[in-house]
């Protein structure tokens, strides 16, 4: 049948899954969005109130159900808003097609209104992305699309079609195959278990991809059969339930302690879906220095770029694991084990009482929502807090910015991990800095009726900065006091929602026992003192004997 370009990308939107869709619309994706229109009954559309919303919230969604997020965008200013929200799911390997329109063909390259060259302006933060010239193209060009950006690492994807290429029309076959992909399909763990057969001391090191590959009941089950305690970088905290005993929790720059000071104690890492990036290694040539390192990655190119002198596995993480289960042999490791649990002990120990502190806080709402509920995070100190002090039990759990940071990031998630989870409660941990960054998505949660708790954790600095003003720069806080007189309860009635404000844990178990609106967010506004700090804490460029734990 004869469609037009418009049609078409619907059409293969429905036919690779997609349910819904973020986006703001635009001069150049008018036909794009007449289409939406005419398929509303197939598709859904959540208008956000800023591209770069739409695309954090394709990035929540996307985390969430395993699937691409799809956020649609218009050429200029609305491509280029996408921008961030692209190069956050690129560092964090989640899988995205966004679509942006174009000034028509024969425009192109002559400074038209609101042009951009999109495709040269992501290309550092794609797998791939596409300029679509012919309209013969755009079936094709879909299919290989959402192929890259499930296959082996997956990521974002750019597809820029021009308005003539939407108004124009060709035959659609609707059962196109993407091509053949490239793949660690064959691989070699000789070595691998050689060394796990070797080890007295063995750790498995979890990341994002072992959440990625699902490979969450194989980490489980090697842990259990080869006693390793288990450490978690930030994007793979989900993977292993906080209830399992041998679960040491985040590591790193600002992990819980038990978990940076026994990857130093192992004389065996196994690290699955793993980047090794600066902060979860520190100073690299102290990292591990006394253990042999299994890096397991679907990405042949992470191995041996951040660590040296590794035992390579190219492979998915499932596959990888299963193979390894199969032929490694049972192994108790008792004394290994009686030293881990009792360095977790230790630290379970640690408690701030009554005190109106974060960690307190975030334990205390954790306690009503438990450990299966989607939160998501903004960037800075009550991240990391997060990390430290929330039970999750459950994949897929976790939306937080690792790789680029992304301070503005936890709204919108929140939203599209609220709406992919059939809108139940979903939890927002941010800080008043972050969530000044797109606060304008307010008006999307309401509207969305989505039922979001957003725990602002209010110390009227920007905490984080702060902090290493304070232990790197004897004090001088430059720019770091916000001074702002933001009433967040106001503000969060001014665009129909509710919150109140709280300063006591008192006041917090009230308010949680008063419940929350099931169809509406509702805003947590909790003063916190400014000089509160995020400990353990090893030091930019440092390793796990410059540990700080006050």
């Amino acid at each position: 049948m004869v469609l037009s370009g418009a049609q078409i990308l619907i059409e293969e939107l429905v036919r690779h899954g997609t349910n819904t869709v973020f986006g703001y619309p635009g001069g150049q994706v008018i036909d794009i969005y007449d289409e939406l229109y005419r398929n509303a009954h197939r598709i859904g559309h959540i208008l956000t109130a800023h591209e770069q919303g739409a695309a954090h919230a394709a990035d929540g969604y996307a985390r969430v159900t395993g699937r691409p997020g799809v956020v649609f965008a218009t050429s200029g200013p609305g491509a280029t808003n996408l921008v961030t929200g692209i190069a956050n799911a690129y560092l964090d390997s989640v899988p995205m097609i966004a679509v942006t329109g174009n000034v028509t063909v024969n425009l192109l390259g002559k400074d038209s209104f609101q042009e951009v060259d999109i495709v040269g302006i992501t290309q550092p933060v794609v797998k791939h992305n596409f300029i679509v010239r012919d309209v013969g193209e755009l079936e094709s060009v879909v299919t290989e699309a959402f192929a890259i950006a499930t296959s082996g690492r997956p990521g974002p994807v750019l597809i820029d079609i021009p308005k003539s290429v939407q108004r124009g029309s060709c035959e659609y076959s609707g059962n196109l195959r993407p091509s053949a992909r490239d793949s660690c399909g064959s691989f070699d763990i000789t070595e691998a278990l050689e060394a796990i057969s070797k080890s007295k001391r063995p750790l498995i090191y979890c990341g994002g991809g072992v959440v990625s590959a699902g490979a969450e009941e194989e980490v489980l089950a090697l842990s259990k059969k080869i006693s390793a305690p288990v450490t978690l970088s930030m994007m793979g905290l989900s993977a292993v339930p906080h209830s399992y005993e041998l679960n040491l929790g985040m590591c790193g720059m600002h992990g819980r302690a038990p978990s940076t000071l026994m990857q130093s104690r192992a004389d065996l890492i196994i690290a699955v879906g793993v980047r090794f990036s600066d902060r979860a290694t520190g100073d690299v040539s102290a990292y591990a220095s006394n253990s042999k390192i299994i890096h397991i990655d679907i990405d042949e190119a992470e191995l041996g770029k951040n660590v040296p002198n590794i035992i390579e596995v190219c492979g998915s993480a499932k596959s990888v694991l299963a193979a390894l289960l199969e032929s490694t042999e049972e192994k108790r490791n008792e004394e290994w084990r009686r030293e881990v649990l009792e360095s977790k002990e230790k630290d379970a120990a640690c408690s701030d009482g009554d005190r109106f502190s974060p960690r307190a806080i975030i334990r205390c709402i954790n306690g009503y929502f438990g450990g299966e509920t989607v939160v998501a995070t903004d960037v800075g100190q009550h991240q990391m807090w997060v990390m430290q002090n929330y039970a999750f039990e459950k994949p897929r759990t976790l939306l937080t910015s690792g790789g680029l940071g992304t301070m503005g990031f936890g709204l919108g998630a929140a939203i599209g991990g609220c709406i992919a989870s059939g809108r139940k409660r979903t939890v927002l941990f941010t800080g008043d800095g972050s969530f000044g960054m797109n606060l304008n998505e307010m008006a999307t949660a309401v509207m969305q009726r989505t039922p979001i708790l957003i725990v602002i954790l209010n110390n009227g600095v920007l905490g984080m900065v702060r902090q290493w003003q304070n232990m790197f720069y004897e004090g001088r806080y430059s720019s770091t006091t916000l001074g702002r007189k933001t009433d967040f309860v106001a503000l969060a009635r001014a665009f129909g929602a509710d919150g109140c404000r709280v300063d006591s844990m008192a006041a917090l178990k009230d308010a949680m026992e008063r419940g929350f609106p099931e169809d509406s967010p509702f805003v947590l506004d909790c003063r916190i003192a400014r000089d509160e700090m995020v400990f353990p804490m090893i030091p930019p460029g440092g390793s796990v004997r410059d540990i700080r734990l006050s």
